[in-house]
Order: C-alpha cells, then structure tokens, then sequence
C-alpha cells in the first residue's frame, strides 16, 4: 500500500473515532458517497452525493435485472377503512438502508422497516398525521426519513405532514419516551405567527449532524395576505428533542440582513422556508439551507428591498444555529425561483487548488459553486442589469447575479436565440405569437399584460436535484423546459389585502408544439473540475413524432418532466417516467433500460421518488417509489420496486 493511501486510511479511521468519541453517529465522510453498501441518508449521505461505490451492476449484465421484490405502501390500509377520504397524492420517499432493513415514509407521515432481501414489513407507525386533514400546497406527500445511531442507540426521525418531529426506535417502531413529550415535538409550537396545517407542513426529511436535528418546513404559496407564517430553521436535540436553536429566515429588529427589508416589511412579511432537501459537513460542522421565496413569491411591493434570506444558500454552525456565510442567488424573486434541492458537498481541484466546494442547483437553471468553507464562489458571480417592472408599487432589483461557470443547464426566458424554430413555418408562427407579449430573457418581471417566463415555476432544477461522481468530480443534473404566462392581476379586497395577486397559465407555441427549441427535458453533466459540460441527454422522445416534425426523423428532443439521478461505481443510473435507465458515466450514452412491469406487460406505474441502491447478503439492489392503480380505483397502489440481478 502506497504512503497516500496509508495516509487516507489513517484519516478516515480517525474520523471514525471522532465521531464515536463525539456520539455523533457513523455518518460516512460527506463528499465520499455512502459506505458499508448501506443508504444513510436520503442522498446517500450527508453531503447529498448521491453516489455509492458499488460495482455488481454494470453495464454487461445491467439488462438482466429483474424485481426482486415489491412493497406495498401502508396508506393503502388507511384508504381501505370505511369511511376514510383523505387519498394520497404522489409517493416521493426516498428509503433508507441501514443493516439490513429499509425505512421509508409514506404520503400519510406513515413510517415503515422493510427487509432489504424480502420486502416484508417488519414494523410500521403512524403517528396519525393524516387524521388532521390536508397539508399545505400539494397535500399528502412526504420524501423520507432520518437515521442516527450511536452505538447500540439507533432512531429513525420523521418529520410529518402534521408538523410533528418523532423520533422511534429504528429496532421496534416504537416512539422513544425521552425524546420531548412521549417521543413527538410539536413543530408548531413557536412559529412566528399561528399556522393552520393548511399553511404549514413538513414533508422532506431532516438533516442530522453533530446530534443535531435540522428541520425545515413547507409554507403554502401565494397566500393571500401580506403578513404570514415564517419559515424558520430550526435545530433540536436529537437525544431529547430539546430545541437548540432557530434561524430566523427574515432578519428581525438588529439582526444581520434587515435593512434588505424595506418598509418594516421584515415585521409581517412570511414564507422564506427551507422546503426541500438539506446538506451537512460533519467534519466543519456546517449545514447548508437552500432557502424559497417570500411571500407572495410574484409580487413584491410590499416587501421592497433584496429580502435577506429569501433565495439563498445559507451556511450554519450546526451547534448554534449561527450563520457562517450566505449568497443570496435571486434578489427580490418575483418568479418563485426557489432554490429546490439540496446541494451537493464535493472536493474538487480547480486551476491547481484544492477546494472543499459546495454546489446549488437553482430553479433559474443556474449552478452556484462556492469555497464550502469560506462561501467564496469559485467562479466569478458578476450582478448584470435585468428589465425593471412596469407595475405600481413594484421596486424590481436592478441587477441579479449571474454565474460565469459552469454555463446555464436549462433553457432560460424566451428570447430569439431560444425561440423554436425546427421548419420556418413553425419559426414564423412561433414569432407571430410572441409578438403580442414580446420577448423575455431571465428575469423579466410580471407585468399587468402578461410575460413568458422560462424556466417555470417548478425550474429548472426541482427536489430531484444532481448526482455526484467524486472519482471524477462530474455532477449529473436534472432539468426541464417550459413555458408559462405570468401576469399580476388585482385582488378581490375581501379575500385579500395585496395590492395584486399572480397569474399564472400554461402557454401553447406553435401548432401545439412548444415555444422555445428541445430539449425539454435532459440530464446534464457537468465537469466541476472546468466548470464546462461535459455532455447532455434529451430523456424522452418528446414530439419527434408530431404531424410537422414526424418527416425530420428528429432524435429524441425530451419529454415527462424531470428524471432521477444516481451514480455508482460503474454507472450513471437515471429513473425517467416508468423506466430505470443506466447510461455511460464519461458519454451519457444509453446502456440498457428496464421497464417497470408487471407479468402481463403493464406499467406498474410512474416513478417519482429518487432511488437509491444498497447491498444485502452479497446483492446489489436498486429500489425506487412509484405512484401507480392496481384493481379498485378508489385503492392507490403506492409501491417501492427493488431490482436485482437474477
């Protein structure tokens, strides 16, 4: 063995002990990808790599996989009961693997132990979550579950759609008695202002690091009233459940960033919530917090100012809650360009420097890298001047930052470069109906008219986020392209007190087609080490076989939203509508694809949560959450699918 790798060793045996002697569990090095074969974190690990360093799947014998097992979602229970009317919606949860069993969640807050060889479920808890009706904005989804362990000591921790954080005995289900109050801590219990479920919620799992709990929270969009509920962090005792600290998501009275709310609008203003994923070094003790908008995500006149820490990759000491740095990627976001994912932690040489790096990946289409220690950005981040708003009361930022490297991954506004234009028939439609709103590159803000705004609301990049190769420090991100039409229209006074409301419709392009050029959706790689692409991949056929396009014998141009990323040792393994696909790491070409089928041939439904992949008793296995109707329509068939060779 060489003196390097002696000296890797050394450093990854002694972080083992640091963290046993600190009690703060056995999650592995966060940039590394997962360990052991285990899946201990909903990307793998903490630093969201989404990378495992598994090598029986590979790209001669991926087309043999078969389903090993499926799995039943528990809420099918709930739906039977006589009387139950709540259902369901999308089953996003991502399972954890930890010797041996899988923990996932449910869409109903359920929490489940299966047997990663046999699928059987072992225990299940419902904390009753779904009893208390609807939670905010899409309703009754969730995306998984934390693990933590310390030595014989090991807890699965849900944080519910009625906002409950629970921690249970990962051995038995049951609540652990000393964690808050009989093993629930009220998560409504010190908000700002009082929050109905219909306005509060939490649906992804927490991040858990140094023995903390780090818990976002999901605010309903566009709410109707000026003043609403903030979306604070917070930070709680993962052995008692005790609160530690809150991070004030709007800067209150002396506190850094306030004066960015102009008008005393720090005082009411809400929203400005950490929705989806997280990220955590455990080595800096630094977590990192992917902020949203601030309330009411389209119209700003009531909360002048850039809005500090709306649309930013906030940086914590995980054991005080303080902030460490920021960078705030939309200033005063009119477009609901949430940062949506978790980023992804990797260590990178950049022009002969070693940089512990931290990547965001950003509804805009953008990728914002910074130094994870310092949050230098790696790249230059210059402010450019963006269009000014038209509308009353509205005071637009005059610049917005725009990252230098790596290059945008997605369509961004609709302009005359990025207008369709596959026949001159279809151009010369496309431009005629463009003329009646006009152009609108990024950035352009809502208007009384009506604007073309790309990427979406949804992005861009969504909760799907990348996947990290760190052998070569490729990141393999996600993206879609539309369009939508963004307008502000007046209130009715008695339903709100804003001075305008949005609205927001689909748009048609030219003979049904869409406005602006494929690929509509795609995975994208990116080599961190340049800052460049090193290759794209439309997913999907898209409208190649449309009445005006079929005689081009175009390739396929991208369809169906966004994909699924995940890497192993020998593959980039992407999960696209109801197919698992494996694709070449270094070109991005197909490999091989299996179909998620029942015997007889039939879909057994759409993918829609991340996969991961784990070992158990010598196999290798993929699983996957997808959404899907078997028999009774009024029964979903909500399942996790697990691949394995035969």
């Amino acid at each position: 063995m060489s003196s390097k790798s002696i000296s890797t060793w050394v450093r990854i045996l002694l972080l083992g002990m640091l963290l046993s002697w600190t009690g703060h569990g056995s999650i592995a090095v966060a940039q590394q990808g997962t360990t052991d074969g285990q899946w201990l974190s909903y990307g793998g690990d903490n630093g969201s790599t989404k990378y495992a360093p598994l090598d029986q799947i590979t790209p001669d014998n991926f087309g043999s996989l078969e389903i090993a097992w499926q799995w039943e979602s528990i809420d099918a229970d709930v739906t039977a009961q006589e009387g139950v009317r709540v259902r369901p919606q999308q089953f996003e949860s991502t399972p954890l693997m930890a010797n041996g069993v899988l923990y996932t969640s449910t869409s109903f807050s359920q929490v489940a132990a299966i047997d990663a060889g046999s699928g059987e479920t072992l225990w299940k808890y419902d904390p009753g979550s779904w009893k208390e009706g609807r939670p905010a904005n899409i309703g009754f989804i969730h995306r998984g579950v934390s693990y933590w362990r310390d030595g014989d000591d090991e807890r699965i921790i849900i944080a519910t759609g009625h906002s409950h954080l629970i921690a249970l005995d990962a051995k038995t289900g049951k609540p652990i008695p000393g964690f808050g109050d009989d093993g629930h801590v009220d998560l409504r219990k010190g908000l700002s202002r009082p929050a109905p479920l219909s306005a509060h919620q939490v649906n992804s799992p927490p991040i858990i690091c140094r023995g903390v709990i780090v818990v976002g929270s999901v605010i309903r969009d566009r709410p109707p009233t000026k003043a609403f509920v903030r979306g604070d962090v917070r930070g709680y005792d993962v052995r008692t459940g005790e609160k530690l600290w809150q991070f004030h998501s709007i800067p209150q009275e002396g506190e850094f960033g306030q004066e960015t709310w102009e008008n005393d609008s720090w005082k009411y203003t809400g929203n400005t919530n950490v929705w989806s994923l997280m990220s955590a070094d455990e080595d800096l003790g630094y977590v990192y917090l992917p902020f949203g908008a601030a309330t009411n995500d389209f119209y700003g006149g009531h909360r002048p100012g850039d809005n500090l820490f709306a649309n930013s990759l906030v940086c914590l000491n995980v054991k005080t809650g303080e902030r460490v740095w920021h960078f705030q990627t939309v200033h005063h976001d009119l477009w609901d360009y949430d940062l949506p994912c978790a980023p992804n932690l990797l260590d990178v040489v950049v022009d002969g420097k070693a940089i512990k790096a931290v990547a965001q990946f950003g509804k805009t289409g953008f990728c914002y890298v910074f130094d994870r220690v310092t949050g230098e950005p790696v790249w230059p981040i210059p402010e450019v001047p963006v269009p000014q708003s038209t509308v009353p009361g509205e005071k637009t930022s005059p610049t917005q930052p725009m990252p230098t490297k790596p290059p945008p991954f997605s369509a961004q506004g609709v302009t005359e470069e990025n207008l369709i234009d596959l026949t001159p028939e279809i151009r010369q439609e496309a431009l005629r109906i463009v003329k009646e709103f006009g152009f609108s590159p990024l950035f352009t803000p809502p208007s009384e008219k009506g604007v073309f705004m790309t990427p979406g609301d949804g992005g861009g990049a969504n909760f799907m986020g990348a996947a990290l190769d760190p052998e070569s420090a490729i990141l393999y991100v996600s993206s879609q392209s539309y369009t939508r039409m963004l307008g502000l229209v007046k209130p009715d006074p008695s339903r709100s007190d804003m001075d305008y409301v949005v609205s927001i419709r689909g748009t048609k392009g030219p003979f049904g087609l869409p406005l602006i050029k494929p690929p509509y959706s795609r995975i994208t790689a990116i080599d961190m080490k340049t800052g460049t692409h090193a290759w794209m991949k439309p997913m999907g056929d898209g409208h190649r076989y449309h009445p005006k396009l079929r005689h081009l014998n175009l390739p396929p141009m991208g369809q169906g939203g966004w994909s699924f990323p995940m890497a192993t040792k020998t593959l980039l393994i992407a999960v696209h509508r109801d197919n698992v696909i494996a694709m070449d790491k270094t070109t991005g070409e197909s490999i091989g694809l299996v179909e998620l089928k029942n015997a007889g041939g039939e879909s057994l439904g759409r993918v829609t949560g991340a996969p991961m992949t784990y070992m158990h008793e010598g196999k290798q296995y993929i699983a996957v959450a997808l959404n899907g109707r078997r028999g009774d329509p009024n029964r979903p068939s909500q399942r996790i699918v697990a691949l394995a060779l035969p």
